[in-house]
């Protein structure tokens, strides 16, 4: 018994991205500003534990990673894990899952461009805002609107800025913490244990913390939605996420202990601006000059890296939907290079929506698009984790792809994600999680009954 595809992969879509492009691709749109800036917030709750929070969402972001990976290389179609999961879940999963990592990462994509032209105006205050957002609107929309292999190539060069930061930052950190420089004596690492030791909150300062760390590895699930459009995917996917989750897990916990060793955890906490980025301070205890703009030029290609890569998320999940009817047809055609160009028309009024309404101060606004944001992300999350038990349950030939100790490990993945979920009602600037996102749910429940209706009344006259 097979399972049956839930709609004709649609034909057109190039096979044109190499393996080095999707794993760059993965660490673009994984590694965002919240490592240079938001970090800091985490860090506020957990003190140096934080440590052990990366380390611990590094291991569940690697368990979505594989399962997918294993997914994926039977089924690498558009759509992704959305039309996978209505392939082993049913259309309503599949139809919520796509709906809402599109709107996700439309509101992702609106709030990076915003803060790029923010990070601009670091230089030139006199600039307006709304311009900025105009210009790397603009920007991102060119590069997306490129045959597949040019906008990798963009997006390779794009990431890669930030892998060098990151290494570059690495590398510095080292040396301060062991030899020291000429105007830096060498910390060691007393600053781990040092202002309240190294759980000055207790365990549920670590659980707070957790909750902001696993949100800097949302993204992971890049590479698998690029499966439609790479060479090779029973190969380079599996290779792809592999890499992508080890060097996430590198850079960012290697990332961290340097920050917390080198400054203490008391001062990074009062982060969250570009001139109190735990970077800079990284950068200004190794003596550089000029260490803020420096770190300002990496947010600013780490913004647009991540919106580059987000908006390309949302035209093919978009283009999925549409080949399922559960999108407008014009959205799931193709121009003459094999790229869903009326599917990023779309994605576009969004991003000017999300944009807009990020730009304007609407405090109302802001926190249901902030709230539907991290809801989605971990209904996505979760979703994926039911739909590799239900791919692992299923009587077909396995996946060369296994994911270690499943259905263990992506059961307890899973509990943890749902642990968050709940706990995100009772943080102060989380809470609208629930408020926004139930609402968000009902919606897109009720549009699939109202869709189903209408084209089972359409096919039954």
């Amino acid at each position: 018994m097979t399972v049956p595809s839930p709609a004709t992969d649609p034909p057109g879509l190039r096979r044109a991205l190499t393996g080095r492009q999707l794993s760059m691709m993965g660490l673009g749109g994984a590694i965002g500003t919240g490592l240079f800036l938001g970090s800091a917030l985490a860090i506020s709750q957990a003190g140096p534990a934080t440590i052990v929070a990366y380390v611990v969402c590094a291991l569940v972001a690697f368990v979505i990673a594989w399962a997918l990976a294993e997914m994926v290389v039977v089924h690498p179609e558009a759509g992704s894990f959305g039309a996978i999961a209505q392939r082993y879940l049913g259309p309503l999963a599949g139809f919520v899952q796509r709906w809402t990592y599109w709107t996700i990462q439309v509101i992702a994509v609106g709030g990076e461009i915003v803060a790029a032209g923010l990070y601009v105006r670091f230089w030139w205050p006199q600039l307006p805002l709304w311009l900025l957002v105009v210009v790397f609107s603009v920007l991102v929309l060119g590069a997306n609107t490129l045959a597949v292999r040019f906008f990798g190539t963009v997006e390779y060069w794009f990431a890669m800025i930030k892998v060098i930061a990151i290494v570059v930052f690495i590398g510095l950190g080292v040396v301060l913490i062991t030899v020291g420089l000429p105007e830096s004596p060498a910390t060691g690492l007393t600053n781990l244990t040092s202002h309240g030791g190294f759980l000055p909150n207790g365990v549920e300062g670590l659980l707070l913390a957790m909750v902001f760390v696993l949100f800097s590895y949302i993204g992971t699930e890049v590479v698998a939605v690029t499966a439609a459009e790479s060479r090779q995917p029973e190969r380079d996917i599996p290779r792809a996420a592999r890499r992508m989750v080890l060097r996430l897990v590198l850079f960012y916990v290697l990332a961290i202990a340097i920050v917390l060793a080198v400054v203490p955890w008391t001062v990074t906490a009062h982060g969250g601006t570009v001139d109190t980025s735990p970077f800079v301070r990284v950068f200004q205890s190794a003596g550089i000059p000029a260490a803020a703009g420096i770190t300002n030029f990496v947010v600013l290609t780490a913004a647009l890296s991540s919106a580059n890569t987000n908006l390309y998320l949302t035209t093919r999940m978009l283009h999925s939907l549409a080949a399922d009817r559960y999108a407008p047809a014009w959205t799931g055609r193709l121009s003459r290079t094999g790229v869903p160009r009326n599917a990023l028309a779309l994605s576009a009024l969004g991003l000017a929506l999300a944009a807009t309404l990020s730009a304007a101060a609407a405090d109302s606004a802001y926190l249901v698009l902030f709230g539907i944001s991290i809801f989605g992300a971990l209904l996505v999350w979760i979703l994926i984790l039911v739909t590799h038990w239900a791919f692992r349950r299923a009587p077909a030939d396995p996946s060369p792809v296994r994911l270690w100790g499943a259905p263990v490990t992506s059961g307890l993945a899973a509990l943890f994600l749902f642990a968050v979920m709940v706990s995100t009602a009772f943080i102060d600037g989380l809470d609208t999680a629930w408020m926004a996102g139930l609402p968000f749910f009902a919606v897109l429940v009720v549009a699939h009954t109202v869709i189903t209706r209408r084209r089972s009344t359409r096919e039954g006259a």
